[in-house]
């Protein structure tokens, strides 16, 4: 189905925290960056005098997924990726797969694009044929935010074909052990994949990320990418983060991440809320009668979630939950226990 009612795609989790409140609001892993990524990044100041030189990071990028460094785009993380997509594609009719991240849509409406949101049905799953025959650009989130729901590859790569351009934010796939419905690794021919470090390296104030393209998409995009656009600290920070010990590193927290993620989904749906099966991301996107009213509640005392309802196909009895160490999550549920839930 199709929806146009308007939201505020602006707002996002990090509107939601502050005063000293517990923080399930934003999907950026707590207690990060590690201290042997951080000293990295702190050396790297003192070769602030130098332009930044993206080549080494570019060269990490493209050994980690098995592209070509052509293929390559490093940009001042995934928010920088959809602005320029729309500021360089011309789409006819622009499609956007909801829920998920707003910002796509977002920026294809400030660069002047008409946009036309797919909403999935229930449980949020991806179907092909529910996105228009004719539109000639697709953007569609996995594991999407904010339903942490994975889509098969199969079922993303079914939307390329000739003349249209499907844009992919993997921004959580690291969160998936193995990423077995990645395409970074495949890149069918059409589609674009946007990737983070932000998530699962603790880089939100960095800005780092990427864009995995057809070389000549990437072209496209990095003439109309301002001159030095990724910082020299961001730039060590993606060659560090490609590494394969670093890879190692965040595959291992992701099956922490799983185990930790499932027990609260239990949790949670054994008090009888529906809880969006199958999650594999780093967060939880539940139904709650009253949803915004159990934010407020939450809030009053010392807890930040993420509100849904301004995520096209969801509404006010829908919050999205990050999942914290267990301590932190059994902190959340007494609390819930106490309001009833």
């Amino acid at each position: 189905m199709t929806e146009t009612g308007e939201v505020d795609l602006r707002h996002h989790g990090d509107a939601e925290v502050g005063d000293g409140l517990a923080d399930f609001a934003v999907n950026v892993r707590a207690g990060m960056p590690p201290e042997w990524l951080a000293e990295r990044i702190r050396a790297a100041v003192g070769d602030l005098a130098a332009y930044p030189d993206p080549r080494p990071a570019r060269k990490a990028v493209a050994r980690r997924h098995g592209r070509s460094v052509g293929e390559v785009l490093l940009t001042a993380g995934a928010a920088e990726a959809f602005v320029l997509l729309a500021r360089v594609l011309a789409p006819r009719r622009a499609a956007v797969v909801h829920p998920q991240f707003t910002e796509p849509e977002a920026a294809l409406r400030a660069a002047g694009h008409e946009v036309e949101r797919v909403i999935l049905g229930k449980d949020f799953t991806l179907d092909p044929a529910a996105v228009p025959d004719d539109a000639d650009l697709v953007v569609v989130g996995n594991p999407t935010n904010p339903t942490s729901v994975l889509h098969p590859a199969g079922a993303v790569a079914a939307l390329a074909r000739p003349g249209r351009t499907v844009v992919v934010d993997e921004a959580f796939m690291d969160c998936v052990p193995g990423e077995p419905e990645t395409l970074a690794t495949r890149l069918p021919t059409g589609i674009a994949v946007i990737r983070s470090l932000t998530k699962t390296w603790g880089l939100a104030g960095l800005r780092a990320g990427y864009v995995l393209a057809d070389s000549h998409l990437v072209e496209r995009l990095a003439e109309a990418q301002p001159l030095w656009a990724v910082s020299t600290p961001a730039l060590v920070a993606v060659e560090a983060c490609s590494a394969p010990e670093a890879v190692a590193e965040a595959e291992a927290w992701a099956v922490q991440l799983a185990a930790e993620r499932d027990r609260l989904a239990a949790e949670l749906s054994a008090r009888g809320l529906y809880v969006v099966p199958e999650a594999r991301a780093s967060f939880l996107c539940l139904c709650v009668p009253d949803g915004l009213g159990i934010r407020a509640l939450l809030r009053q005392r010392g807890y930040a979630v993420r509100r849904g309802d301004t995520f096209p196909g969801l509404g006010s009895d829908w919050l999205r939950i990050a999942v914290r160490d267990r301590p932190s999550n059994d902190r959340l549920l007494e609390v819930l226990g106490e309001l009833g839930i």
